[in-house]
């Protein structure tokens, strides 16, 4: 796939973009990395297993709490978040609609 060498993406295309039934979509893929974004609605379970690729995560709004490698924080939007590959993690008790952009490095392998 090419890629130009300069791209922006807005939230709230992306948002728009995403198929009301999926909770990932993802928008970058190159060599190096991929990216895309994760919502989850209040109230909801996060499934997702670990991860062969470290895992860069930006929390755009929301409020919720995340455990990885035995630790717990509180979250809300304008946080980051670094989980390395193949750490155990989950967003939990998300009490507003948590909206986050997750950057893979290497690209995730599916």
């Amino acid at each position: 796939m090419n890629h130009p060498m300069f791209e922006l993406f807005r939230p709230q295309e992306l948002e728009a973009r995403r198929p009301a039934d999926q909770r990932y979509l993802e928008f970058l893929r190159v060599n190096s990395m991929s990216a895309g974004l994760y919502v989850l609605p209040a109230g909801s379970e996060d499934q997702q297993l670990p991860h062969r690729e470290d895992e860069l995560y930006v929390v755009l709004e929301g409020r919720a709490r995340f455990s990885a490698g035995g630790e717990e924080r509180a979250l809300t939007g304008g946080e980051i978040l670094f989980v390395a590959a193949s750490v155990q993690h989950r967003f939990h008790d998300i009490e507003r609609d948590l909206k986050v952009l997750v950057v893979f490095a290497p690209p995730e392998s599916g």
